[in-house]
């Protein structure tokens, strides 16, 4: 029978268990503390581990030696043998730290610096998810890192020696995303850093890291990017980027390559893997900021970080922007989603916190570059001598209070405990300190001014680019068809090399087009933040003029005249963004955006652009319930206070304001925007309560905003359509030309190119003059149907008449044959439907004419009246089946007409030669109403000079300003101009 095992003393215990974790020999027990220690790590012994290995090795062993310590029955001596492991841990970590501190120390293994710090593959270990293309980052396989090293090694230390050791593993974090794309392994290095900054010493070292903002004379925008710690994290993206820094694995190629061809099921799912991977991106990277904000220490560090990105990109903003000095595209719309998600908690339903911004803030902030915005109304002048008039008593009793919350500040944090939750709430109201002491602001403020910077350069920019690769992929294809019909008529080397140059250009452009339909247009939840923010934005602007309420103020607050231009025009951007992408604004509130935008859009004096305001027309257009084929926007029309009282009423002001928005395109610019208004109008006109609006708006402007109105409305149709008819008769040409093949085959291909296509820029600008000129015609014709009297003042019947001829001529004139086209629809050119809406406006007029003055006015016009053109009319519409009434009224009218003519002749046979003095200037008629203009002088009649002044406020022989009532009655030539028809009569009947 074997004898019983003497009992171990604890001392040969310990001896046994430190051998085990160091594998070494010791003589001495511990007494000689760690020397045996530094024996090991300093000599040379062949076939060791090296230092590093080693001692994780030994902290591994002492992690396994502690869990069969855990079933010793001897409680003392269980206690003792804990304290000697937890011991041995300590030593392990501290001459860890010593080592990878300081390698030089431990002189005698012969080894290369490795290119990493060895300590990253165990927190890659420590973070590691299934999700990871890799688990470890050593080439030899997984390194699972012991459990608690890394807490011990982070926790228990001084920052100076942790601080290297930090510095190492962000530099190497950084350098693991640096080229990495949406597609890549991002997750696993932002684990990473989030668990080092969980760390206070972890997040310290962070924002003291030299390459936390890069510095030096050369630093721009994508140096940030590229160098600094965050940015890199901050460009792994699915959007294209430059060349120069594209990432790999190449998305675009990836996922989109040949996307025509591609099943529908696998781009779904192309979208779908994009849209999650850049969420966890969006997820991590606001976790990391929030971390580090929330701790009272690093802070101001966060802030003025991102203060940097902002004002060292605001070059984004540009049409141009040059990749080399700003950053991608890529960083900024996923800067845009984390801060988005930064302002969530002040993004409530009712937003409560909106008085916590601070319009100031855009004087007074030294962390952005907000002054040198255009601002809404202000001008720099008005905002310098704004800020100087201000009270000086104001401006100290503010320091004063400024001061007071310094100190407050300071104590608090002085009492926090500096741990990434030891600082105070972000969202509780109390201000924090500015980059200088000047100025305070909450966070909230602070968030919300840097929120809207960068969605204007980030999201917002976004959305204009991929606007533009859109119209870039149209050209091309509208290019490639041209050289394809070209090489079937005559086949050239040259045409075959162009058509495949063009057809990898569309390739590229279509792969990059579904990059941000992945990233940006699928992503609904980016959207909707980015819609709660704008909502935020409009109810803050509206604050800043007394809230939601008509009319305006009589002067606009300098708060709100100061603010960036771009705040506004941003949220009406991504109104017609979102509006165009199916349920986008599913369980949006847009009420306050539509009162928003009927406070604002014909109101000059609060918002200078007239651009913006248009702009605001055209989110209307996209809410129209008919465009948008629900009525989800049909009650923001229908059912709106506002909208009831001022909606026509502010469209009819922006279709006159818009005449003259400043720009050397205005002339152009104006029948796209008008377009969009009438669209509007044409729809409002057929909601009962709005055309009962339209028509009070007419008697009470009759003679003001009413009637310039009317006067650019039939402008404009005469203009359009003039263009219109004559582009035909181009266009005609031009396809005589091509149809004559053996003639055409004989010029040079070059001319023949230069040809086609200016035969299709033609067919372009016919078809969009076409559509404009249709669309202010059908205006012209519901409207005269119940709003007469303006057709019919003394300075508008005229002008009306000889338009409705002048269209009329056209249409059933001798010249009409010229005007047959192959396919007119293509055009937009429907002629029928014209002449009966040209016949339809001249008989609603006749009907409303109780002076019977619209005959007379149709006679006057010596240019297109011609009283066989009625009868011409009423032929084609007979034939084409018009109502019988109509026409019968239509000859009547004409028959008037006739007599009037007949009647105008003896009147100025009778009147016999009329003396010069008596004859307008610009008209060369009889003047009824003379009037003498105050600048020039000259003396005119009242009808000629008022229809000037209603597209031009001049005195047309001086250019002198000059309006309706600075005109001076001549009543002395009146009297004499009455006296000469009177004896003129006189001769006549003796």
């Amino acid at each position: 029978m074997a004898s019983q095992k003497p009992q171990r003393s604890p001392a040969e215990i310990e001896d046994i268990i430190l051998r085990k974790i160091f594998l070494v020999s010791l003589i001495d027990s511990m007494e000689n503390d760690s020397r045996f220690l530094i024996d090991r790590l300093s000599g040379n012994f062949s076939s060791a581990e090296s230092p590093f290995p080693y001692l994780i090795g030994c902290y591994r062993r002492a992690y396994d030696e502690g869990k069969k310590i855990s079933n010793m029955k001897d409680k003392a001596v269980r206690s003792e043998m804990e304290l000697v492991v937890r011991q041995a841990k300590k030593l392990a970590v501290s001459y860890c730290r010593i080592h990878l501190g300081n390698s030089d120390l431990f002189p005698n293994w012969e080894m290369s610096k490795p290119n990493v710090s060895p300590l990253l593959p165990l927190v890659f270990s420590e973070v590691s998810s299934s999700v990871d293309g890799f688990r470890g980052g050593s080439s030899s396989g997984v390194v699972n890192c012991p459990p608690g090293f890394l807490e011990e090694f982070f926790q228990d230390s001084d920052f100076d020696s942790l601080d290297p050791i930090l510095k190492q593993l962000y530099e190497d974090l950084r350098g693991s995303v640096l080229k990495v794309s949406a597609l890549g392994n991002f997750q696993q290095p932002l684990r990473a850093l989030l668990f080092l900054i969980s760390f206070p010493m972890g997040a310290k070292s962070l924002v003291k890291h030299p390459w936390w903002i890069p510095k030096g004379a050369y630093l721009n925008g994508r140096v940030i990017e590229m160098t600094s710690i965050l940015g890199p994290f901050y460009h792994v993206s699915a959007l294209p980027d430059h060349t120069i820094f594209k990432s790999q694995p190449d998305v675009g190629q990836q996922c989109f390559s040949e996307a025509s061809t591609r099943r529908p099921a696998d781009l779904l799912s192309s979208f779908t893997t994009i849209k999650t991977v850049m969420n966890n991106l969006y997820d991590g990277l606001a976790e990391v900021l929030l971390s580090l904000l929330k701790n009272a220490e690093t802070r101001e560090n966060v802030l003025e970080y991102l203060g940097e990105v902002i004002n060292k990109n605001s070059s984004r903003a540009h049409i141009q922007v040059d990749p080399i000095s700003c950053a991608s595209s890529g960083m900024f719309v996923n800067l845009s989603a984390v801060m988005l998600r930064l302002c969530e908690p002040f993004l409530d339903a009712n937003l409560t916190k909106r008085d916590k911004i601070d319009p100031k803030y855009v004087f007074n902030s030294t962390r952005l570059e907000l002054r040198g915005l255009t601002a809404l109304h202000a001008s720099s002048e008005e905002v310098a001598e704004w800020l100087g008039d201000e009270n000086p008593v104001k401006t100290d009793v503010s320091r004063q209070q400024n001061d007071r919350e310094n100190r407050l500040l300071q104590s608090q944090e002085a009492t926090s405990s500096g741990s990434n939750v030891g600082g105070p709430s972000l969202f509780q109201n109390k201000p924090m300190s500015s980059c200088s002491g000047k100025a305070k602001y909450t966070f909230i403020c602070e968030c919300f001014f840097m929120t809207a910077r960068v969605l204007n350069l980030g999201l917002l920019k976004a959305f204009s680019d991929f606007k533009h690769l859109v119209q870039d992929i149209s050209r091309c294809e509208d290019t490639l068809s041209t050289f394809k019909a070209m090489q079937g008529q005559s086949p050239s080397p040259q045409l075959d090399l162009d058509i495949a140059r063009l057809e990898k250009e569309i390739e590229l452009y279509s792969q990059e087009k579904l990059c941000y339909e992945a990233q940006i247009l699928r992503d609904g939840e980016l959207l909707q933040r980015a819609l709660s923010f704008y909502r935020l934005m409009v109810v803050w602007l509206v604050g800043l003029v007394g809230g939601f309420k008509m009319p305006l103020p009589s002067t606009c607050p300098m708060e709100f005249a100061c603010t960036p231009e771009h705040f506004m025009e941003d949220a009406m951007e991504l109104l017609i963004f979102a509006s165009r992408i199916p349920k986008a604004l599913d369980g949006v509130l847009l009420d306050d955006f539509m009162n928003f935008i009927i406070m604002f859009m014909a109101s000059p004096n609060f918002v200078r652009n007239p651009y913006l305001r248009a702009k605001m027309v055209e989110v209307l257009n996209c809410w129209m319930p008919r465009t948008s084929g629900s009525s989800v926007t049909s009650t923001l029309f229908e059912g709106h206070q506002l909208s009831l009282e001022y909606l026509v009423r502010n469209l009819l002001k922006l279709y006159v304001d818009i005449e003259f928005t400043g720009s050397h395109t205005q002339f152009y610019d104006k029948f796209s925007i008008r377009h969009n208004i009438a669209e509007l109008l044409e729809y409002l006109w057929q909601v009962p309560s709005h055309r009962n609006a339209w028509r009070q708006i007419a008697k009470e402007e009759e003679k003001g905003v009413y009637l310039n109105f009317l006067n650019f409305l039939v402008n404009d149709s005469i203009y359009l359509l003039d263009e219109s008819l004559n582009k035909i008769l181009e266009l005609k040409e031009l396809e005589a030309e091509m149809s004559n093949t053996a003639e055409w085959e004989r010029r040079p291909a070059q001319e023949r190119q230069e040809r086609t296509r200016l035969f299709h820029s033609q067919e372009n600008i016919i078809r969009i003059d076409m559509k404009l000129a249709n669309e202010d015609v059908t205006m012209l014709a519901f409207t005269s149907e119940q709003i007469t009297a303006p057709f019919l003042l003394p300075e508008m019947v005229e002008r009306v008449a000889s338009m409705l001829n002048y269209f009329l001529l056209q249409l059933v004139g001798p010249q009409r044959k010229s005007l047959s086209l192959k396919d007119p629809e293509k055009y937009e050119f429907r002629p029928k439907q014209l002449l009966k809406q040209i016949v339809n406006i001249y008989v609603h007029l006749a009907r409303g004419d109780k002076e019977n003055i619209f005959p007379a006015a149709i006679t006057r016009d010596g240019r297109s009246y011609n009283e066989q053109l009625f009868s011409a009319a009423a032929d084609v519409l007979r034939r084409i089946g018009e109502d019988g009434r109509l026409i019968q009224e239509f000859i009547e009218l004409g028959a008037k007409a006739k007599l009037a003519a007949s009647e105008a002749m003896d009147a100025e046979a009778a009147l016999g030669e009329i003396p010069d003095e008596f004859l307008d200037p610009i008209q060369y008629t009889l003047m009824k109403d003379p009037v003498i203009l105050p600048s020039s002088r000259i003396t005119v009649d009242r009808p000629v000079i008022q229809r000037h002044l209603l597209s031009d406020t001049t005195d047309p022989f001086n250019r002198s300003h000059l309006t309706s009532d600075m005109l001076i009655s001549n009543i002395e030539l009146k009297a004499k101009i009455e006296e000469f028809i009177r004896s003129q009569e006189l001769k006549r009947h003796t």
